[in-house]
């Protein structure tokens, strides 16, 4: 390399114009006695040691030293990691009942992937425009905090936390307190949801603070790091934001008195906006708090900081997710929510509220709530009735809203899905249902459910997975289509007065039957090209959800498409086995007797929805197919005889128009008033 650059250097020089010199001269004078010479010797040598120190030179790196920003590497997923810390159990008092229908289970059993992986398995077909709301700056309503973690683990947050009550996530809550006080000093800062619908869960988890710090309190006789007075840092802090349609923050600097706490808790007073800006309130907090994360260099930051949200919606402002996600992150901030069960495939459920005022009715009312679903788009096709022509039960996910797990996730934290009537062993009647809590019927197993976690992805690796695979595509867009209700309540009855009547009231059932059919094809259609894919798909999320949607889908064109065959051939005409009979009944069958395309069909749907049944025991999936197996396919006609001599008039209440007695008039004059109920 020397010698080419050298050669460079002398090149220029051979061109320049020279000075005739006598050649006496030149005998005469020595080269290195030139000056010249002697000028362009050190020159050279001076710009070949620059050339050859340019190398040692490192290159100048900008590091941003304040922030604790997330590295997250390739997971390697040869080995699985032992969380230890699930095998410890807090509670004052004995358990009756053990494992996810215990009331303070800390073992909740865990629903994550049997692999935590950086690429979940979840995308989406639908090309989704940037949303402003995401765009909107949070304007941080807080002063500027005073105090600052070290970075967070590469491990993923845990996702599918079940409990029956807020104090078994609380005493999790507790040790997670406990371990970050190990490492240094902490705040804990508590976000509440201020809807009336949150009343009962604030109560108990402000009752629980006794119990909190009293764990802590034995920590910190232990000497454990975190309580260590080595410097004027206060062990454990703590803060309480508020949040509705705004955000407050109810403690100016953050308190370490038990009984302040407990206190400002306690006059959180109620929205009724209806709204919850949960994201909003989260990526203020992060604005508030970072400085307690900035790195002291070797020392890393003087504070831990965890974040518990304490709320049973989704939030209304979803597209602060992605925002929420990169301060928590980038800040080392993990985030805990103790939260409810989004119900499988809905965005929204009833909440059974009573006025949490005695002086009013005390009646139960039902009241909608947006509680889901957990995926970031609808992966279940709406066809709007089961087998046995019943609304369809409201079944949990076995998971949490999307926004919020996905934040979880993100964070190293933990979703704990809290349903005061928790049971994995039988249906939920909806007069056993508790006071602020959902009408859900069907909870399932979190240890079978664990393979069917959502995938937790960004909009566009939603999409781009989607996009990479049929069968996904075709689910999501068929889920995305409107409503497909099929025959909710077919005619099934037909009294023959005369055949010109009974052709006209076959016709009428008929026409309802026709307007039901070109949806249910144009969505079988849209799932079409998933079977081609079938055998290729892994996930046994979406394999559970294309065939239950196909197998569903089927079954109820073949019913709809049968029911309307079945009547044009009546009219026709038929003829009573039994001469007195004047009746015809339709009843469900086995029995395709209108055409053998449709038995094809039907031997499909029931193949897929036996399928589901079968390999996916004990989830979602499995309950509605065996729903929709219960009622057989096809039709079939049977007769009867009905009576139809008119009948006496009566006279109503047989003039008995006495008022009520005294007593009963008193009960109802006793009766409290009652008032609307707020936005929740």
């Amino acid at each position: 390399m020397v010698p080419l650059v050298a050669k460079d250097l002398i090149k220029p020089l051979a061109t320049e114009p020279v000075d005739v010199w006598d050649e006496e001269e030149l005998e005469d004078e020595s080269f290195f006695a030139s000056d010249e010479t002697t000028a362009f010797v050190g020159s050279m040598l001076f710009h070949v040691i620059i050339i050859l120190a340019l190398p040692l030179v490192p290159l100048a790196m900008s590091v941003d030293e304040d922030a604790v920003v997330l590295v997250s590497p390739v997971r390697q997923d040869d080995f699985q990691k032992v969380e230890l810390i699930e095998n410890v159990v807090y509670s004052d008092f004995p358990q009756e009942e053990f494992g996810a229908a215990s009331t303070d289970e800390s073992e909740m059993a865990e629903a994550s992937a049997e692999m935590f992986a950086e690429m979940a398995e979840i995308p989406n077909p639908v090309d989704i425009e940037p949303s402003e709301k995401g765009q909107v700056l949070v304007n941080n309503i807080f002063k500027q905090a005073v105090a600052p973690l070290d970075k967070l683990t590469n491990q993923k947050g845990s996702v599918g936390k079940g409990t029956q009550g807020a104090s078994g996530a609380v005493d999790r809550i507790t040790f997670e307190i406990l371990h970050s006080l190990e490492d240094r000093p902490t705040l804990v800062v508590w976000l509440f949801d201020q809807s009336g619908s949150l009343h009962r869960q604030r109560q108990e988890i402000r009752d629980r603070f006794d119990h909190i710090y009293t764990e802590l309190g034995i920590a910190k006789k232990s000497g454990a790091m975190g309580f260590r007075r080595d410097t004027d840092d206060i062990p454990l802090l703590t803060s309480v934001i508020g949040f509705g349609n705004d955000v407050t923050l109810f403690t100016k600097e953050p308190v370490e008195d038990l009984e302040e706490i407990k206190e400002i808790v306690q006059s959180i007073p109620v929205d009724s906006s209806g709204e919850e800006r949960v994201f909003t309130a989260i990526t203020s907090a992060a604005d508030e708090y970072k400085s307690l994360r900035r790195s002291r260099g070797k020392l890393g930051p003087r504070r831990n900081v965890l974040f518990v949200v304490v709320t049973d919606e989704r939030g209304d402002d979803a597209g602060m997710v992605e925002t929420s996600i990169e301060s928590c992150k980038k800040w080392g901030i993990p985030v805990y929510v103790i939260g409810v069960p989004a119900p499988f495939g809905r965005e929204n459920t009833l909440v059974k509220y009573v006025d949490p005022d005695p002086n009013y009715d005390q009646s139960a009312q039902w009241a909608q709530v947006d509680q889901g679903p957990e995926t970031l788009m609808p992966e279940r096709v709406q066809v709007g009735f089961t087998g046995d022509f019943k609304e369809e039960p409201v079944i949990d996910s076995g998971f949490g809203p999307y926004g919020l797990t996905r934040l979880c996730y993100e964070t190293n934290g933990i979703y704990f899905s809290v349903h005061p009537n928790r049971n994995v062993n039988r249906q939920v009647k909806r007069w056993e249902v508790d006071a602020y809590s959902a009408n859900i019927e069907y909870f399932f197993d979190p240890t079978a459910m664990s393979r069917y976690r959502p995938d937790y992805l960004s909009p566009k690796d939603y999409m781009n997975k989607v996009h990479a695979s049929p069968l996904r595509t075709a689910l999501v867009r068929a889920a995305q289509m409107r409503p497909a209700k099929g025959l909710s309540r077919p005619r099934t009855r037909f009294e023959k007065n005369s055949d010109a009547a009974l052709v006209g009231e076959l016709t009428r059932a008929q026409q309802d039957a026709a307007r039901l059919e070109p949806m249910l094809v144009q969505m079988a259609m849209v799932l079409e090209p998933g079977m081609k894919v079938r055998a290729s798909e892994k996930s046994p999320r979406w394999q559970a959800g294309y065939d239950l949607a196909m197998g569903r889908v089927l079954a109820q064109k073949v019913r709809t498409e049968t029911y309307n065959a079945i009547l044009a051939k009546a009219k026709r005409g038929m003829r009573f086995e039994e001469e007195k009979n004047n009746t015809w009944v339709l009843k469900a069958s086995d029995e395709i007797s209108v055409g053998s395309k449709w038995q094809k069909e039907a031997d499909l749907a029931r193949e897929l929805l036996e399928g589901v049944v079968k390999n996916h025991k004990g989830t979602p999936w499995a309950l509605l197919a065996s729903q929709e197996l219960e009622v057989p396919i096809g039709w079939k006609w049977t007769e009867e005889f009905t009576d139809m001599t008119p009948r006496a008039r009566n006279n109503g209440n047989n003039n008995n128009n006495n008022p009520p007695p005294a007593d009963d008039q008193a009960r109802m004059l006793e009766r409290k008033q009652s008032r609307p109920i707020p936005k929740l």
